[in-house]
């Protein structure tokens, strides 16, 4: 178990993470390659809560993962780095949110289910990033296992460019190397020969002097030649290579190890990551090869230790870092000094000297830095951002209230500690109705929230729904106006504003406009108009919802010499925006949700109908290739509030679906008016 204290050049370093669907395997997979390769003694089990990945109570009592782990392990000359990540639909923010820290996603795929919803849902996310992807069939000792069928149905679902490195032998004990030293064992479907013909001839496509030797001189192609061009069809997804595996017989593991040393991209072979210069700006290249230069390192996980305190996990992506240095945090101009550099065995923290390139590692009392950000070494490197994309918007939402009052602030420190490990966890707080609200990925995700708050902070909330997050806007132009007077006795008030709005596209959000000519209303007033607007903008001039997708435009004012003052233009800003308001048609417009339902075809009929009754519009309805139906619906978000249980109820428990937010649309004339014989705006200055 003897591990090497300085860093590995970058060459040397794998980084992969161990993505798929809940109960694939992963972290039996993880512990046996640990154990094979040497860097723990014995194979920790699920059964018995000793696994390196699955160390918190939470995840011992649910016997699966609820976070991503960071493990490490060497083999043939190789760093691997493995994240072990959570495979439940709820939590799959967090394993997409890692997904920059790594070269490679291994896809685990259950031999017995087959492809699983959580399984299309990373194999996409994956191709959308440019990373390299490898496909992992584990259990295939399983006697339900029909890893001929499993094949096919890879292979129809994600291209004909899936193709084995090796193939189950006497009923999925062992597995056939068809890749690096063909063996003779008979697989138990297809042959060595084939599935080696196939896979060669799918990697010398990309280089053509390569096949002219493979073809026309018939000469045999080394593995040190197939090298190079089996890294860039990787890169392009040319070639999705698929191995098998049992987690528990080892059965393909020690080809694994070998798959991950010699066959997947180190730093310099991946293809770059998305880093820009600004938002949207030019983008970054970093330079692996360089130790030297400015040290720039990207955090894809953030959690809060109850003993080493706020830890942040970072990938380098560029040059070298050592305890002492001091770091950068995005655009902040106050560096940060390292104290202590770590590297992650699951819980297990042990201090190294430095990280380079490629490295994976931690920093202890990392107050100030969240997810997403960009550590760096050098003022040059300040406007550097890394995309957000991948992290779908959390839409299942409980608004919460504490069982005893006088817990406010510990409630507010919990959350915000919740919300500080996982980035798919919004904590918001709604004026309108003074709630506190808690986002998720979906019910599940919720209740261990909540009971995460229970058991550290011993804070017992009720919860409710929450308000439907509806949305004011106005449908045709118009004009607003606002004298606004008042004396006190000495100096008065006073202040004059001339505007219209007007409707701009959905999803365009606010424009302010200032046409005002000839001094009309003095340029430092204008600010004041504008904060009167959007008080009005945030608070909503007919139903108490915000308004967006509108422009206002200030054409024109009065002032006073000696009364004018900036209380004056906010109360005649925001009079006036009312007054517009009113004026062009206002409209209450309702979020409608993008729902993707996967369920048992024998099903589809009762679904479809309660979609039907829920004001949904089925956009598609797919079958997949396991036999079941894919549902594509657009449902308002209000029509949900109790989906999950009915889903549950309809489909025994069958069916699962995923939400995100896809747009904004007119809520029924019922529903405006409700919400505007509840509202009366405040004007009050």
């Amino acid at each position: 178990m003897a591990e090497s204290h300085a860093h590995p050049t970058a060459g040397a370093v794998r980084n992969i993470a161990l993505v798929g669907h809940a109960h694939s395997g992963k972290t039996t997979l993880t512990e046996e390659l640990l154990a094979l390769a040497g860097a723990t003694r014995n194979a920790g089990s699920i059964e018995k809560g000793n696994t390196v990945s699955d160390f918190t109570d939470q995840e011992k009592r649910a016997g699966h993962s609820l976070d991503v782990a960071v493990c490490h392990l060497e083999h043939d000359g190789a760093r691997i780095n493995l994240l072990d990540t959570p495979g439940y639909p709820d939590f799959v923010g967090k394993t997409l949110a890692v997904l920059p820290a790594v070269e490679t996603v291994a896809v685990v795929i259950n031999a017995q289910q087959g492809i699983e919803f959580v399984t299309e849902q990373l194999m996409a996310a994956a191709a959308d990033r440019k990373l390299c992807r490898l496909i992992v069939v584990n259990k295939i000792d399983e006697s339900e296992a029909d890893t001929e069928q499993v094949l096919a149905q890879i292979r129809a679902t994600f291209g004909r460019e899936c193709l084995p490195l090796n193939l189950p032998a006497r009923g999925g004990d062992m597995v056939a190397d068809c890749f690096f030293e063909p063996a003779e064992v008979d697989p138990d479907f297809s042959s060595v020969e084939t599935a080696h013909t196939e896979i060669t001839d799918q990697v010398v496509e990309l280089d053509d002097e390569l096949m002219e030797l493979y073809l026309e001189q018939g000469e045999n192609i080394s593995l040190d030649q197939l090298h190079d061009p089996f890294e860039r069809a990787l890169r392009r997804g040319h070639l999705i290579p698929v191995c098998f595996t049992s987690g528990k017989t080892r059965a393909g593991l020690r080809q694994l190890l070998r798959v991950f040393s010699q066959l997947m991209p180190n730093p310099f072979e991946g293809n770059p990551l998305e880093i820009r210069r600004g938002d949207g700006g030019e983008r970054f290249k970093t330079n692996p090869a360089d130790e030297s230069g400015h040290f720039v390192g990207h955090v894809f996980k953030v959690t809060v230790d109850p003993y080493v305190g706020r830890l942040a996990g970072f990938r380098v992506h560029q040059g070298e870092i050592r305890p002492g240095d001091q770091v950068f945090v995005g655009e902040r101009r106050k560096g940060v000094k390292i104290a202590h550099l770590y590297q992650l065995q699951g819980h297990e923290t042990r201090e190294v000297p430095s990280a380079g390139p490629g490295d994976i590692c931690a920093i202890s009392k990392a107050e100030g830095i969240e997810f997403n950000d960009i550590l760096h070494t050098s003022h040059d490197e300040d406007n550097l951002a890394m995309s957000r994309r991948s992290i779908p918007e959390p839409m299942h939402a409980l608004a919460l209230t504490l069982a005893q009052r006088g817990q406010e602030k510990k409630l507010s420190d919990g959350l915000h500690k919740l919300a500080t490990e996982d980035p798919s966890l919004a904590i918001e707080h709604d004026p309108q109705t003074n709630e506190t609200i808690i986002k998720g990925m979906g019910e599940l995700h919720l209740r261990l929230a909540l009971e995460r708050l229970r058991e550290e902070y011993g804070l017992e909330v009720e919860t409710h729904a929450p308000k439907v997050p509806y949305r004011e806007t106005v449908t045709r132009p118009a004009e607003g106006h606002c004298r606004h007077k008042k004396q006190t006795g000495g100096a008065g008030q006073f202040g004059e504003v001339f505007l219209k709005v007007e409707p701009l596209e959905r999803g365009s959000g606010f424009e302010f406009v200032d046409k005002t000519v000839g001094g009309s209303i003095p340029g430092q007033f204008i600010p004041a108009v504008e904060k009167g607007v959007r008080q009005i903008l945030g608070q909503g001039a007919v139903t108490g919802n915000p308004i967006q997708d509108i422009r206002v435009v200030v054409y024109d004012g009065k002032h006073h010499p000696v009364d004018s003052k900036e209380i004056a233009f906010v109360t005649a800003g925001k009079k006036a925006f009312l007054d517009a308001v009113n004026k062009a048609s206002p409209i209450v417009l309702e979020p409608i949700a993008k729902i993707e339902i996967t369920l048992p075809n024998r099903f589809v009929g009762d679904i479809s109908g309660h979609l039907a009754g829920i004001r949904g519009r089925i956009a598609s309805n797919d079958a997949t290739p396991d036999g079941k139906t894919r549902i594509t619906a657009q449902v308002p978000v209000a029509e949900l509030e109790d989906f999950q249980a009915t889903l549950k109820s309809l489909t025994g428990g069958e069916g699962v679906f995923t939400l995100q937010l896809d747009h904004y649309a007119s809520a029924p004339a019922q529903v405006q008016k409700s919400l505007a014989e509840e509202f009366r705006p405040a004007l009050d200055a």
